[in-house]
């Protein structure tokens, strides 16, 4: 007669915590960087802390965050498109709650899948908004970083040094 042996079923992101590699913990730096990028940009353009933008052209201030890169793109091939929604006050809050929001839930660790998205997204605007490139025909840095942001999302890089192992995230899929 055949025994039949009964194994547990574990939930994998339960088991995966338990074993971490080098792998996910370097996934998790890479997210947290990339959060940070996104989260100085709206700290500096909010109140202006002389890096990108000056404190008196800071949103605080009633600077328009969206203005000084968009205006710039009136000779490139979209630039008619994109000069047009300078400083805009709902493109203003928009880019501003993008930048926001993509950046604390990549810091946190909280709704990756949906920052990743959102920040390719945005990134792929302001690509667009430069094409040509002037010193590539095609790739740079926001391409890059999109890779990245998608690569995050389907490496589950929020379960390391992050909270993306609290019990609300695991059963809520659209925070994970």
């Amino acid at each position: 007669m055949a025994t039949t042996i009964h194994q547990p079923v574990t939930h994998t992101s339960v088991a995966r915590a338990a074993r971490r590699t080098p792998v996910d913990y370097v996934w998790a730096i890479a997210r947290i960087s990339i959060g940070w990028v996104f989260l100085w940009a709206f700290l500096d353009k909010t109140f202006g802390f002389g890096f990108a933008t000056p404190a008196a052209k800071a949103w605080i201030n009633g600077g328009s965050p969206t203005t000084g890169f968009l205006k710039g793109t009136g000779e490139h091939a979209l630039g008619a498109f994109f000069s047009g929604l300078a400083g805009q006050a709902w493109v203003d809050w928009l880019f501003m709650a993008g930048l926001l929001g993509v950046g604390l839930a990549l810091v946190l660790g909280i709704g990756t899948r949906i920052a990743a998205g959102a920040g390719t997204a945005m990134l792929l605007l302001m690509w667009a908004a430069e094409l040509p490139l002037a010193n590539n025909p095609f790739m740079d840095d926001h391409i890059i970083y999109s890779i990245v942001l998608i690569g995050l999302a389907l490496a589950g890089a929020g379960t390391t040094l992050g909270l993306g192992n609290l019990p609300i995230v695991r059963r809520t899929p659209w925070l994970q």
